[in-house]
């Protein structure tokens, strides 16, 4: 099993006197800066001053400077853009910088496992990917806990990549909840098959395609909204608190048999084949391929395909429930208000 690594592991005064620069202010950007800083450690923001987001940081106290600037003071260089915008930044502002002795992280491995950016042999390469969203990781470390992350050393220049890894993941407050050691291709790859498989990808095709299955059959689309969407988040918290067994000892038992005889026909040796296949892809640099080709033709593809998503009657249907069961502590109560009763009506 891999070793699990907690906050007795870490040597918090391996970074104290390096200056910490964060370059990108979005999700994970602003979460690790203020945990970082509320750790005790210098941190800076490389940031356009010209953009929404600086204001904001200013706002939460930081330090903002250019980019380019930023790059040069600091001795930690954390790039948490996204993906597809590492590389032209990387060459612009912080490819200069990166001198001996500097510390280069990431908190994915995409653009360092295909090479998009190739960091100088000089400096340490490292990676610490906190496993769920900025806004959940800044959340609880201010309750005290923490979030569970990966850390990965690509190039220990220094001899001391491994122990200023550790150190920021104590300071993000990782180590709280425990750190697991990878590999940049694992977590990589691993990170993009999941999303594409099961987390984002699989799951919401499941989701997508058992709301059409009632609706089209003449179910109501609210009873198909909570049958397929609503209830989701209830059945994963049973799964992420207990594993599969707990989940099945909570629902009913017309449930689990139900689960246990039927899932497979669902997704079965047919989804199993489609996720080798998508894993390979991945593999062999394909995706990557395929995704940097996008951004570079100016995301066409990918923005018909967001604004096809944005339009599914599911998606109308779950933003009018969600907004009349926000206004009463009875949702049902609620939808027998005047105007509200037919609020189904064009999803079908």
């Amino acid at each position: 099993m891999t070793t699990v690594l907690y906050e007795q592991d870490a040597n918090p005064s391996a970074l104290m006197g390096k200056v910490i620069g964060i370059f990108g202010y979005g999700s994970q950007g602003r979460a690790q800066a203020q945990n970082l800083r509320d750790s005790g450690y210098d941190v800076i923001i490389g940031l356009d001053p010209q953009r929404p987001t600086a204001q904001q940081a200013i706002v939460d106290g930081m330090k903002v400077l250019p980019p380019g600037e930023a790059a040069q003071q600091a001795d930690w260089i954390q790039l948490l853009t996204p993906d597809e915008t590492h590389a032209e930044f990387y060459d612009q502002a912080l490819r200069p910088a990166l001198t001996a002795g500097k510390i280069f992280g990431v908190s994915h491995g995409f653009s360092v496992h295909f090479k998009t950016i190739v960091p100088p042999n000089a400096v340490d390469v490292v990676m610490i990917s906190p496993k769920g969203p900025g806004r959940l990781l800044r959340s609880v470390y201010t309750e005290g806990r923490g979030l569970a992350a990966f850390i990965a050393i690509q190039q220990d220049a220094s001899g001391r990549a491994r122990e200023y890894a550790l150190a920021y993941a104590y300071g993000i407050g990782s180590t709280r909840a425990g750190v697991l050691e990878t590999t940049f291709k694992d977590e990589c790859e691993g990170d993009l098959f999941g999303e594409q498989a099961v987390l984002c990808g699989g799951l919401a095709s499941l989701i997508k395609r058992g709301y059409q299955t009632l609706v089209e059959a003449g179910y109501q689309p609210e009873v198909a909204y909570f049958e397929c969407v609503h209830e989701v988040k209830q059945i994963v918290d049973l799964i992420y608190e207990g594993g599969f067994s707990e989940m099945g000892r909570l629902i009913s038992n017309t449930a689990e048999y139900g689960a246990l005889t039927r899932g497979d026909r669902v997704v079965g040796e047919a989804t199993t084949a489609a996720m080798k296949e998508i894993l390979s892809e991945i593999q062999d640099g394909s995706f990557a391929r395929e995704w940097i080709n996008e951004n570079r033709s100016g995301a066409k593809k990918f923005n018909v395909l967001r604004e096809k998503e944005r339009q599914l009657p599911l998606e109308a249907v779950g933003a009018r429930l969600r907004a009349v069961m926000s206004l009463s502590q009875k949702p049902v109560e609620a939808l027998k208000k005047p105007g509200i009763a037919n609020i189904g009506k064009t999803g079908s």
